[in-house]
């Protein structure tokens, strides 16, 4: 593995010119000057309720998420690059879904096998036939990008179901802005803070027809890890959160009890999981859903972002297509690279990787958050062997990569200014008359000295992400 690329520094020391004046600043400031500012932050998050529950352990279930003081800092020439390649991404996913609910072209033309769709968990065959609003499934879409060069950024995984982190973002902004007054005037940082709007148009635009659509963001609870992010997206838009409680089925559309009286709904944001959604339709023990909602979507009364059975097109079985599905439906090369992967369900890719356990990265195609995964070079003898059994028992639900050297940016931590490791999740919003993408993304930092795993449930922190409005520091 080759050493890690310094967002910081260039390999013979000197600072990048996007960071000059950071680092300068880094410089005069007394790290205990730096220390308070940290535990400012920590106040502000535990204040304003920014945190995120972790489950199955003991204690205190919900946590502040570790937050960085030092940005990361992307000059808008790298933004441009990522940008379009995110959008190029999120297009050909969008047509692989209409493709799969429909004729499943790519299918017959053998470029991607029928089993990695009809077998996966996520596909869900109620949706076939159906056209969803403007012919789109994923309005809201996380792509997890690492960095491991110059201009090296690959694609690490594809959130399309209900994909979180877009409130941290904004937060993390916010924040900064409070704390750090004299950086934002020394540097000229793209605005994000118009998100909050971008989903509203997006979602809007996907209405049924009607004058002025009602838009609610329809929450699980507050007990669900991401619940902060639910309420604070609904506050920032301007409309309802609301518990599948709030809202009831009847002559085939959606309303919601308010004190006046029935509302009809007409766009439901949703953050809930499809078996969720309608018990009548999914499980039928879910007691989080509207009953009946799945019929009205149906008849194109009400809309739902993201569509149902988006699953299909994230699990990371699906993944290592990517790069084809760009090609067959847009016609063009892949502008952001996928990372080499190895589908464990091939006999020739599981012998590789059952002979190089302890070099690769092996994940869970159903995994989340960091857990169900075997980190070759960092794990003990015993624990690659328990993997391994698994790996034999079932290797359909695996998928295995190189071990990439994530980027590395300066991080705050007790023995100073320290380079650690980062990935970053930019949010792109698919909407009927447009495409929207704010420049800047939820940057995930894994905390602990040579640690590369960023999830927050692991130990990791975030870190508000710059992106310069001129590639070079005012």
């Amino acid at each position: 593995m080759k050493p890690a690329f310094n967002e910081m520094l260039n390999p013979d020391g000197s600072v990048r010119a996007v960071y000059s004046d950071l680092e300068a600043w880094l410089k005069s400031t007394p790290p205990e000057v730096l220390d308070v500012r940290r535990r400012e932050a920590d106040l502000m998050f535990r204040r304003l309720g920014i945190t995120f529950a972790v489950y199955g352990e003991g204690g205190d279930t919900e946590r502040l998420i570790p937050f960085d003081i030092v940005p990361r800092v992307l000059t808008m020439a790298e933004w441009r690059r990522l940008s379009d390649g995110l959008i190029q991404r999120v297009r050909a996913l969008n047509a692989f879904l209409f493709d799969v609910y429909h004729a499943q072209e790519i299918v017959r033309a053998g470029r991607v096998p029928e089993s990695s769709i009809l077998l996966n968990e996520q596909f869900r065959l109620e949706m076939h036939g159906f056209d969803p609003p403007g012919g789109l499934y994923n309005h809201v879409s996380g792509i997890d990008v690492v960095r491991v060069g110059e201009d090296e950024f690959y694609v690490l995984e594809d959130n399309i179901r209900v994909p979180s982190g877009v409130s941290y973002m904004l937060e993390d902004r916010e924040i900064m802005m409070r704390l750090f007054p004299e950086l934002f005037a020394a540097h000229r940082v793209a605005p994000i803070d118009r998100y909050p709007e971008e989903l509203l148009r997006t979602l809007q635009s996907i209405a049924p027809a009607v004058d002025v659509p009602t838009v609610v963001v329809l929450t699980p609870g507050a007990f669900n890890s991401a619940y902060f992010e639910h309420s604070f997206l609904a506050e920032h838009m301007g409309v309802e959160l609301v518990e599948g409680r709030d809202l009831f089925v009847s002559e085939g559309y959606v309303y919601m009890r308010t004190p006046e009286g029935p509302k009809r709904v007409d766009v439901i944001y949703r953050r809930i999981d499809d078996d969720f959604l309608d018990p009548l339709a999914f499980n039928p023990d879910s007691v989080l859903g509207i009953p009946g909602l799945f019929s009205v979507y149906r008849m194109g009364n009400v809309s739902l972002a993201n569509a149902v059975g988006t699953g299909v097109a994230d699990d990371k079985s699906i993944y290592p297509y990517v790069p084809e599905m760009i090609r067959f439906y847009l016609g063009e090369e892949p502008l952001l690279k996928n990372v080499p992967t190895y589908t464990c369900r091939n006999e020739e890719d599981r012998k590789y990787v059952l002979d190089h356990l302890d070099e690769l990265v092996v994940k869970e195609v159903h995994g989340s958050g960091g857990y169900g995964m075997l980190i070759g070079p960092t794990s003990t003898a015993d624990q690659i062997e328990a993997f391994r059994d698994r790996l034999t028992a079932r290797p359909e639900l695996f998928i295995a990569q190189p071990t990439l050297a994530l980027s590395t940016s300066p991080t705050f931590v007790e023995q100073g200014i320290a380079p650690r490791h980062v990935d970053l999740r930019p949010f792109v919003l698919l909407g009927a008359d447009c495409v929207r993408l704010v420049p800047g993304a939820f940057t995930r930092v894994a905390l602990r000295e040579g640690s590369l795993v960023v999830n927050s449930s692991q130990g990791g922190g975030t870190k508000d992400t710059w992106v310069l409005e001129d590639d070079r520091p005012c």
